[in-house]
C-alpha cells in the first residue's frame, strides 16, 4: 500500500460519465476508495453511506471516486439502482488498483485467493496522499471520512 505523504499516481480509467484521471482533479481534494464488486452487500452499504453524505463531501471541496474491476455497464447499473452521484472507475486490468495496493491475496474460509482489497486513499489538492485507510468497515466509513475532511 501507499503510505501518507507519497504523491498519489496519477491514472486514466473509463466511467459511465467518460474517461477521467487523477490530474484532472488538482485544486480539489479526492476521496478514492477501492471495493470488491457492485452491488453485493457490503459494496452497496458503503457506497449508499458515500451517496448520503456527498453533498457534505462536496461542500468540504472534495470529490469521490469509487474503484472496482467490474465494467462500466455493471457500474452504471449499480449508480442508477442506488442514486450515486459520484464516479465509479472501472479497472479491469487492475493496474490502478496494483499500483494503489488494493490488489493482493485474501483469505477467505481458509481459502486463499488474489482480489481487492477494500481501502481508501484521500488525496489533498496537491496530488499528496493526505490519508489511507488500509482496513474498511463498509458501515461507517463514509462518516469517517467526513470527519477527516
Amino acid at each position: 500500500m501507499l503510505e501518507k505523504g507519497q504523491k498519489a499516481p496519477d491514472f486514466r480509467l473509463p466511467t459511465p460519465e467518460g474517461e477521467i484521471s487523477l490530474s484532472q482533479f488538482k485544486g480539489k481534494k479526492v476521496v478514492l476508495y477501492f471495493y470488491p464488486k457492485d452491488d453485493t452487500p457490503g459494496c452497496t452499504k458503503e457506497a449508499c453511506g458515500f451517496r448520503d453524505v456527498y453533498d457534505q463531501i462536496l461542500a468540504r471541496g472534495a470529490v469521490v471516486i469509487g474503484v472496482s474491476a467490474d465494467s462500466v455497464t455493471s457500474h452504471e447499473k449499480f449508480k442508477k439502482k442506488y442514486g450515486l452521484p459520484f464516479y465509479l472507475a472501472s479497472d479491469e486490468s487492475h493496474s490502478v488498483l496494483e499500483a494503489y495496493g488494493a490488489w493482493g491475496e485474501k483469505n477467505m474460509y481458509g481459502k486463499r485467493y488474489f482480489g481487492i482489497i477494500r481501502s481508501t486513499y484521500v488525496i489533498d489538492e496537491n496530488g499528496t496522499i493526505i490519508a489511507v485507510f488500509p482496513k474498511v468497515s463498509p458501515e461507517k466509513h463514509a462518516h469517517e471520512i467526513l470527519a477527516l475532511l
